[in-house]
């Protein structure tokens, strides 16, 4: 009983053919997951390189109930024109002004301080967004 075998006869169970499947479907997947990634990658680049003028809004103060100036730094491609909106936002969470700032200066980089008409007193401010001309 020592002598005999216990692996089964090859062929016979079709394992050849089932690894040849299985790194097809490695290679399949590989394929398809560098497209996507790829493909990630594109619409990443052209979200951040498409935007022509960009803002940040670095600090806002409340003077009274009927204004706040908010300070925006804005970044755009050279020569691009175009306009950001600014908001300012009651306690409520409500909005309570908003103004559109054009931003054609020739340089890259602006800062400004905008003043923003409110209807009662504003808690907040924020950038809803920039475009460009």
């Amino acid at each position: 009983m020592g002598g005999t075998d216990e692996r089964p006869p090859e062929g016979r169970y079709g394992r050849a053919a089932d690894a040849r499947a299985d790194r097809g479907l490695k290679i399949v997947g590989a394929v398809l997951g560098a497209l996507f990634v790829a493909m990630v990658a594109w619409f990443g680049y052209d979200y951040v390189a498409g935007e022509k003028v960009s803002a940040e809004l670095i600090k806002f103060d409340t003077v009274d109930a009927g204004r706040v100036d908010v300070h925006l730094e804005v970044r755009k491609h050279d020569g691009a024109k175009g306009f950001c909106t600014v908001r300012a936002l009651a306690e409520s969470g409500a909005e309570v002004g908003r103004k559109e700032v054009r931003f054609d200066q020739p340089a890259t980089r602006v800062d400004e301080v905008v003043t923003v008409r409110t209807t009662e007193l504003a808690t907040a401010a924020q950038v809803v967004g920039c475009t460009s001309d």
